[in-house]
């Protein structure tokens, strides 16, 4: 086990481990218990009652927060013609098509999210290899393969994120930073849970979530009830 500095255990000696709080109990704690020098993230995990490996378990899906996430998203998007003025014109940091494929192949990451319209997929998957294990490939599950560039642009910029569980049955994802009011970070949460709770899979058997915790940037985890939470 790794053993923790001075400041985490400081912030881990206010949050009761045995003790399940409320979101907004949460959310205060979580602002409370930050001792990072910059304003950090607060990231919620999610622990499912579902099996990834079969395919009609795998939950996977992007939603636009209510009050954003706090950071600006760089994005990339793969468009020609009309749809790359309209990309342009949404706030796209850079728009392209063969010359961002060799740029990306080149060595260039310097992106947050990647869209990309369906006929320029055939390019884009010649990147998969690269963009595949950061999770960068677009996806149409996730509102990144569109034909709607400029919703899709503007969805990003205004706080959209993903979610998808892993090969654990974890979902991580964030929900804005702690210089949030706590208000803006429960709004966040109950939105982002509420999205998961939509997605939960038919095949999905008893309590669909088993835990859930929040925490911020270097943070504990401050466990919430999850019998709430189904």
């Amino acid at each position: 086990m790794p053993k923790h500095g001075k400041k985490y255990q400081d912030a881990a000696k206010k949050v009761d481990p045995k003790k399940f709080y409320s979101i907004a109990d949460a959310m205060e704690l979580v602002k409370e218990t930050s001792y990072a020098k910059f304003d950090a993230t607060v990231e919620v995990a999610y622990n499912l009652s579902v099996d990834p490996k079969q395919a009609d378990q795998q939950i996977r899906g992007a939603l636009v927060l209510p009050n954003g996430t706090g950071k600006t998203q760089k994005v990339l998007v793969f468009a020609e013609g009309a749809q790359a003025d309209e990309a342009k014109a949404a706030g796209a940091d850079e728009v392209g098509s063969d010359d961002l494929v060799e740029k990306i192949q080149g060595g260039y990451l310097d992106f947050d999210v990647v869209i990309a319209t369906p006929m320029m997929m055939a390019k884009v998957g010649r990147l998969g290899r690269i963009l595949g294990p950061k999770g960068l490939m677009p996806n149409p599950k996730t509102g990144t393969v569109t034909m709607d560039i400029a919703k899709a642009v503007k969805n990003v910029k205004a706080g959209q994120v993903e979610y998808r569980v892993d090969r654990q049955g974890l979902i991580h994802a964030p929900i804005g930073k702690v210089s949030f009011d706590t208000d803006k970070l429960v709004q966040n949460f109950e939105a982002l849970r509420d999205a998961i709770l939509r997605a939960r899979p038919a095949a999905a058997k008893g309590q669909f979530v088993k835990s859930c915790a929040v925490s911020a940037t270097f943070g504990p985890g401050i466990h919430l009830d999850p019998l709430n939470l189904n």
